[in-house]
């Protein structure tokens, strides 16, 4: 398959996708640009924040991707590129952007209010706690996964197989880069917020930046092993989660929209010029490296296709900061579709440089790294530069991913613990397990000890429970809909066939630890063990909260629930 017409018919198919069922979409729910966003009627300068679209739109594709829409890909190319193609295309504008639009929708309509207080709205105070536990233990597991992908990337010390140590410029000038981006827009935040410059002053000041940035990291590359980065990594997450979102979050964000413009259209410009050639079979068979097809093709490529990290971040974050409702799909349906081409990028990628059929070594982001900087190299770019830079923007995501998914975490378990009613106090013990700082350093540790295992490790518990969470998300919005008299018969398939795979793939999880422990007898507890307590603990959270959403929407009549819908 020729990667020019992979990419340009995946283009035109996203594109009439946006126009036809996404605008179809806002007219059907009732989309109001003139009534007031909750970030205007309530700002507070900490989290309500109303933010500029395409500012809000890095956030939102920047938190959204991490290095998911590249990890899953890569990962489940081993079914062949064609049926990773097939789910991404199609979950991604059937399940995915629908799922995105409407978590944006239905929180902008309740006061940016989180998904787990619209559980508790329009299901139940029950289910609200079951969904707050499910929501927490997945955030632990997303910390895992992304930091241990991060720090990976950043290794610039590594062991021969003869046992001495190779050093890695590469990482060490990403490492040493995504530092000096981190500073960067510390100094941006401060700028942007005290001399409120226009757009053309902000977007030099970006791209300065940002050259900075690369001209001082490829000239003094760090090199740390993976475990200090580790360490580093979970320091910086629990920093850049507390504090406010103008000081790190909303500048960083702005930057990495410049990021993500220049890796995709560097991307693009590799492709069309280089014009690579998938050298991966198109199917692979139905069950390789004793891994089946369905489900766990639909639970590794999340991110790229359907993932319910998004409607924590929809929720959480993004709800908040929204200007005006014409906003709502660019920033969550655009954002998705966006996530898709990169998904089908990644595609391109791994096919062009796999050997023999077969998916090189090395981390995802760094065969994906690899192949665009190979493009590239067509065209006279350095490879050391071109593959810093894709490099860059996929740990930039990923941080940013980290930082937003470790606030909802200490939001989660703070909520888990204070009191929602106003007329009852809470009492010491609420107040320090609602601390946050407290609440970040349990769910930080914790997420500590998973990422010790190793990203593959986790990847598909990851991406069951993120899956799963997607379903669950889907049930409530239909309620949602339901309550407030719209139409929501198009989440009913995407929610069933969710509920389907995400069971199916967590009961594999769990056979496969049980025969860790049993059998094999290659069990570790401090990361196996964890994943057994999460599996089985999300499995039963899951079935919980399904039956009461499913309750809901095809039991008796339900009582009607005023909203500002």
């Amino acid at each position: 398959m020729n990667g020019i017409i992979l990419m340009g018919g995946s283009i035109i198919i996203l594109a009439l996708a946006y126009i036809l069922y996404g605008k179809w979409l806002e007219r059907t729910w009732g989309v109001d640009p003139k009534k007031e966003t909750p970030a205007h009627t309530l700002q507070d300068g900490v989290d309500y924040v109303p933010a500029k679209k395409n500012v809000l739109f890095g956030h939102q594709f920047s938190s959204i991707a991490g290095a998911g829409p590249i990890n899953g890909p890569i990962i489940a190319a081993m079914f062949g590129w064609l049926p990773v193609l097939l789910w991404v295309l199609v979950g991604g504008i059937f399940i995915g952007a629908v799922h995105d639009f409407g978590a944006l929708y239905a929180s902008v309509k309740n006061e940016g209010k989180s998904m787990g207080y619209l559980i508790e709205m329009y299901i139940g105070k029950s289910g609200k706690i079951f969904f707050l536990l499910f929501v927490w233990l997945l955030s632990i597991l997303v910390i895992a996964a992304f930091a241990n992908i991060v720090a990976g990337t950043f290794s610039g010390m590594t062991l021969s197989s003869s046992g001495e140590t190779v050093m890695n410029y590469s990482n060490a000038a990403t490492a040493s880069t995504s530092i000096m981006f981190v500073l960067a827009a510390l100094l941006l935040g401060v700028f942007v917020y005290f001399k409120k410059p226009n757009a053309i002053v902000s977007t030099v000041v970006a791209v300065v930046l940002i050259i900075i940035c690369l001209a001082v990291g490829m000239t003094y590359p760090i090199y740390l092993s993976e475990t200090t980065w580790l360490y580093v990594v979970f320091l910086y997450i629990f920093v850049a989660s507390v504090t406010p979102i103008w000081i790190l979050l909303q500048p960083r964000d702005y930057l990495c929209s410049f990021l993500l413009l220049a890796m995709m259209a560097a991307a693009f410009v590799g492709i069309i010029v280089a014009n690579p050639t998938i050298q991966l079979p198109a199917y692979s068979g139905f069950v390789v490296n004793g891994q089946y097809l369905f489900p766990m093709l639909f639970v590794t490529v999340a991110c790229g296709a359907v993932s319910g990290f998004h409607s924590l971040i929809c929720s959480g974050t993004t709800s908040k900061q929204i200007d005006n409702e014409r906003d709502i799909l660019p920033i969550s349906f655009g954002a998705m579709l966006v996530e898709v081409l990169l998904a089908v990028v990644a595609i391109i990628a791994v096919g062009a440089i796999a050997v023999g059929g077969q998916i090189p070594s090395g981390t995802p982001p760094v065969i994906f790294a690899t192949a665009i900087s190979g493009f590239l190299a067509t065209v006279g770019l350095p490879v050391e530069l071109s593959y810093t830079l894709m490099t860059l923007a996929i740990s930039a995501f990923a941080l940013t991913s980290l930082d937003t998914i470790s606030r909802i975490g200490r939001l989660t378990f703070s909520e888990l613990f204070m009191n929602s009613n106003p007329e009852k106090k809470n009492t010491s013990w609420n107040k320090i397990m609602g601390n946050k700082f407290f609440a970040t350093a349990v769910t930080l540790f914790l997420g500590f000890l998973l990422s010790l295992g190793g990203y593959l490790n986790i990847w598909s518990l990851f991406g069951s429970a993120n899956q799963l969470l997607a379903a669950l998300t889907l049930i409530v919005l239909a309620v949602f809909l339901k309550k407030t008299n719209k139409k929501g018969f198009m989440l009913y398939i995407p929610m069933i066939f969710m509920m389907a795979v995400t069971f199916s793939a967590l009961s594999l999880t769990v056979l496969k630890l049980f025969e860790k422990l049993f059998i094999t007898h290659d069990f570790i507890i401090y990361s196996d063990g964890l994943q057994l307590f999460f599996a089985v603990l999300l499995f039963g959270l899951g079935i919980s909260v399904s039956i009461k959403g499913i309750q809901k929407l095809w039991g008796t009549k339900a009582d009607k629930i005023q909203t500002a819908a």
